[in-house]
């Protein structure tokens, strides 16, 4: 199986329709999709390390049509790393840094839809706005609002605060229609079917649409039974393969996840642990203080 998914035709005799099947490789771990290149990677999932699968899916898959490029190399991704390790605050272990050991820096193209649309969004709502002797009084209203370069994420293998830590730092202007800038790279896959897709990115717009009501719609400082409704004309959506760094080192015999943009080191989000000393060192001296505070107290007294 090469970088993409390999469609098979079926036509059934007593439909003219004809249906898309697409094998994938899927984690039974995480849920990733993702490609396998003999040549590059083993069959283990490259978000989580668990064993894959091949999975058949009927009905036509979303492929990627353009790639961002990678700009920044895996020694940059290395040392901002090192950089954030040594930067978190006192109450990390003051060795964070120094003893901490990369265990393995994978450069990965992941998957999202950019989504572009026209919204026509009607609204009802309870606020404090012309409540008088009530708490409450209720508003409604109608807009229109035009998203443009929206990012709804298609991946499993990154979380929801992963993709939100990282996004910002995309160049979307630069998208290739060959994947450029990192040898070795794993290929996540589009594994959601077309009719799922834009369920997907309609959730997305409704939830950008209700934000937008709550911010600069609705009358008033408190809110309540917001209700929010859309209508979605002229959507256009772009299925993009995105670069980031999917790093894990090791801290005193346990491994932690960083994920690094493959576009900006700036814009990276990982784990990292606390030192049990400093925390309990802290507790014992706000305790002492707290102590002694009531002990003068009550000698004043």
């Amino acid at each position: 199986m090469c970088g993409q998914a390999a469609p098979q035709v079926v036509t059934s005799p007593e439909n003219a329709l004809s249906k898309t099947v697409v094998k994938i490789l899927r984690c039974k771990g995480c849920g990733a999709a993702v490609a396998f290149d003999p040549k590059r990677q083993a069959l283990s999932c490259s978000f989580c390390d668990g064993a894959v699968e091949i999975e058949t899916i009927e009905d036509p898959m979303e492929q990627t049509s353009g790639y961002l490029p990678f700009t920044v190399t895996p020694e940059n991704a290395h040392a901002a790393l090192k950089q954030w390790l040594g930067s978190l605050g006192w109450f990390r272990p003051s060795d964070l840094k120094s003893s901490s050991r990369v265990q393995e820096l994978r450069p990965l193209w992941w998957v999202a839809w950019i989504v572009e649309a026209n919204t026509h969004i009607s609204w009802t709502a309870d606020s404090n706005a012309g409540s008088h002797r009530s708490d409450w009084a209720p508003h409604s209203g109608q807009t229109s609002v035009r998203f443009q370069n929206i990012l709804a994420s298609a991946s499993r293998g990154l979380s929801d605060s992963e993709v939100d830590a990282i996004s910002p730092s995309l160049d979307l202007n630069t998208v290739q229609t060959e994947p450029m800038g990192a040898e070795g790279a794993t290929f996540e896959q589009f594994d959601v079917q077309r009719s799922q897709a834009r369920r997907h990115v309609h959730a997305t717009l409704q939830k950008l649409a209700t934000a937008h009501v709550r911010q600069s719609e609705i009358p008033g400082t408190r809110f309540r039974n917001i209700h929010v409704s859309i209508v979605v004309q002229g959507l256009i959506t772009k299925r993009l393969s995105l670069p980031a760094y999917i790093l894990a080192y090791r801290y005193k015999h346990k491994l932690h996840r960083v994920v690094i943009s493959g576009q900006d080191t700036h814009f990276l989000i990982g784990t990292a642990p606390y030192s049990v000393a400093k925390i309990v060192l802290v507790v014992i001296a706000a305790t002492s203080f707290l102590l002694l505070f009531l002990l003068a107290l009550a000698a004043a007294n």
